[in-house]
């Protein structure tokens, strides 16, 4: 089996695996990867590339709207920042103007951080568990 096959294949296994906080911060940290590289794709001129990286930014903003859950007042007001983000995301593709892609990425990591914290938190509020003797 080539190393790229069992890359593929861990990758694979490890969203079959995650939790929903899990896939949330992968969610999270895709997009940051993918910002980051349309940053330097514009730096570079490769404007296709840029493209391409933008387009699965906001993707997967566009799957972090959908798992939200309105009923829950907090989704009221997450739903306008991701909104906003697709805007700078949008723009900067447009305009080739890094400074939008920039703002976007601050907000994606700013959520992520949170994203990350609330998951230890919960993880350190679970009993733990164990073999019992």
């Amino acid at each position: 089996m080539s190393l790229n096959k069992q890359y593929q294949t861990y990758q694979n296994n490890a969203v079959n695996t995650a939790s929903g906080g899990e896939l949330t911060l992968m969610l999270y940290n895709g997009c940051m990867k993918f910002i980051k590289q349309a940053i330097k794709d514009l730096e570079n001129k490769n404007y296709e590339a840029k493209n391409t990286n933008i387009q699965k930014a906001q993707n997967i903003i566009q799957e972090l709207m959908l798992t939200l859950d309105q009923k829950v007042e907090i989704s009221k007001q997450i739903l306008p920042l991701y909104e906003f983000m697709q805007f700078q995301l949008r723009e900067g593709n447009i305009k080739n103007d890094p400074s939008f892609l920039i703002e976007a990425l601050e907000f994606i990591t700013e959520f992520r951080d949170t994203w990350k914290e609330v998951m230890l938190k919960n993880k350190k509020a679970q009993p733990v568990q164990g073999a019992q003797v």
